[in-house]
């Protein structure tokens, strides 16, 4: 098959890459061909531009491109550009999608669990949750989703992937707080109570594969484990993992000194379940945050 993706540079785009491109015939946008070869597969088609893609030709779009959301602090210009990133990116799909005379049969788009916004430790989120709280994050999603959807039609699915915490050792949050750990300086962040709703890198790129396959699939996934933790569980099974004390705890007033606004993904959290996975009958890798720490770790 002919497939399109955007941001395979990214740490989901290149494990996925290495898994789609000997069996199909891969398109990549990148905004630097030079540094997207770097990481990815050769054999890939690189293009700069949407514009330089025959959809009628395209069979899959899977788009995962947008700007770290947890780099930098939120100064309007960062929200801007996060924002474009993924909206501005999607909805420029959708509208070569829908003005393709033989669209691509299936659309599999970003998202993340920040559609929900913060919510307590006690209310379990499933895709048909409908009480977000309206935040940055929130409105963020909503838009990002809403410009996904836009190109469904009879002759295009479109799924939406809410993706949570993404754990491997290449990049993501687990990279980051690697070399604090590694020194015994790891810790709670906030109250530790907010929950931690994750997933290892493999079963994110299964169930992307896993939705490939199932074309009878359509809507809205949440990328995560089944088991959410609090960031209280997380901090000690890593520290157990590496068989390191984990005596820092980084108070909330810290975090908002140090990060603005974008401290609230990091004091805040949702616990989310992947119910329309388990319904489709997606057979979870790693269920166990410990198992799936020690699988990376080892």
């Amino acid at each position: 098959m002919n497939i399109l993706i955007t941001g395979a540079t990214g740490l989901i785009g290149q494990e996925l890459c290495k898994f789609l491109v000997n069996k199909h015939n891969l398109t990549i946008l990148t905004r630097s061909e030079v540094k997207a070869r770097q990481v990815l597969p050769q054999n890939g088609h690189f293009v700069s531009q949407l514009d330089e893609v025959d959809f009628n030709e395209i069979d899959i779009i899977i788009n995962l491109a947008g700007e770290p959301i947890a780099d930098k602090r939120w100064s309007d210009k960062q929200k801007e550009a996060i924002t474009s990133s993924r909206v501005g990116l999607t909805e420029q799909i959708s509208r070569h999608i829908n003005a393709a005379q033989n669209p691509p049969h299936t659309f599999i788009s970003g998202s993340a669990i920040g559609v929900y916004g913060r919510q307590s430790a006690d209310i379990t989120v499933d895709e048909s949750f409908n009480k977000p709280f309206d935040e940055f994050s929130h409105q963020l999603c909503r838009d990002w989703e809403d410009a996904a959807l836009a190109a469904k039609s009879e002759q295009t699915r479109v799924c939406l992937l809410r993706t949570g915490v993404v754990l491997s050792r290449h990049g993501g949050a687990l990279k980051k707080m690697l070399p604090a750990f590694s020194w015994g300086m790891g810790g709670p962040m906030g109250s530790g109570e907010q929950m931690m709703s994750w997933i290892h890198i493999d079963d994110m790129i299964q169930l992307i594969l896993f939705l490939i396959k199932h074309t009878e699939l359509e809507g809205a996934f949440n990328a995560t484990a089944p088991n959410p933790v609090s960031n209280k569980e997380f901090t000690y099974c890593l520290a157990n993992v590496l068989n390191r004390p984990a005596f820092f705890w980084l108070p909330e007033s810290f975090l908002k000194w140090a990060f603005g606004e974008m401290s609230d993904i990091l004091i805040y959290g949702q616990k989310v379940i992947p119910q329309k996975a388990l319904d489709a009958n997606y057979r979870f890798r790693y269920t166990s945050l410990e198992e799936a720490l020690k699988q990376i770790m080892h």
